[in-house]
């Protein structure tokens, strides 16, 4: 099995194809409302496992500098196409202790604190609490527990208005949910077949605090059934498929 940083540069020549894009699917645009809320051209922000960059359009213009860090030296490398000034790039494993990476007033993660290891999921979750700055906020994007289980009944609700009862589903069309019970109630849950962590709303809240983060609030970004569907039927409307935009804030004094 490839290690992670691998794993990515191997991507990273399909990465556009390979991963959702969440900037683009945001149905409501919920993202590009609450980013602009910390704007702040006098402040520092970090752009926490940037991949190829997809989140620049939206940050650099709200910051005075950008510092972009991601594990992958590949995707770093085609983030650098961007070629502003205001941006400046850091190789490192996000899942390993944050050391020598300065201070800053806001951090942005989108889908990056999702593995299988959460050991590795809670080291980052520290590592975005001890790179803020007391008072300084971050936005993570995270898959949605409660949306992968909705999205599973959404699946079989079809079947059963074509008359197929759920035990005779194929076990292909639930291969979200081919782990084993301890996996399934961790929130690991298998994405392309690839072990993905999901968060319940509750389970952040723990965890943040946990890491001396208080929770703003949490919402829903929401996708079309498109998304998790090929061809959805046109009466599966809302409440659509979402991951959860978790906007914290650094407890002041630690």
């Amino acid at each position: 099995m490839l290690n992670p940083e691998k794993h990515w540069n191997t991507i990273a020549s399909h990465y556009n194809q390979e991963i959702f894009d969440v900037f683009a699917s945001d149905k409501k645009k919920i993202l590009t409302k609450l980013l602009k809320k910390y704007r702040n051209p006098k402040a520092t922000a970090i752009d926490f496992g940037c991949g190829n960059g997809k989140a620049f359009p939206l940050l650099t213009p709200l910051f005075k500098e950008l510092i972009a860090i991601d594990i992958s030296e590949e995707l770093l490398n085609q983030a650098k196409a961007t070629k502003s000034k205001k941006i400046s790039f850091i190789h490192q494993d996000l899942a390993k202790p944050a050391v020598n990476l300065p201070l800053v007033d806001f951090i942005f993660s989108c889908n990056v604190i999702m593995l299988p290891d959460a050991e590795k999921n809670n080291q980052m979750l520290r590592n975005i609490s001890q790179l803020l700055k007391p008072g300084g906020s971050s936005l993570i994007i995270v898959p949605s527990t409660e949306s992968i289980l909705f999205s599973g009944w959404r699946l079989i609700d079809w079947y059963k208005k074509e008359g197929v009862q759920p035990k005779d589903i194929e076990a292909s069309e639930l291969s979200y949910f081919k782990g084993s019970k301890s996996e399934i109630i961790q929130g690991i849950f298998f994405i392309d077949n690839v072990a993905t962590k999901h968060y319940s709303r509750e389970e952040l809240e723990v965890l943040l605090t946990q890491v001396n983060l208080t929770t703003i609030s949490i919402q829903k970004i929401e996708y079309d059934w498109i998304t998790e569907f090929d061809s959805p039927p046109g009466w599966m409307k809302e409440p659509l498929p979402w991951d959860w935009l978790v906007e914290c804030k650094k407890v002041l004094g630690d």
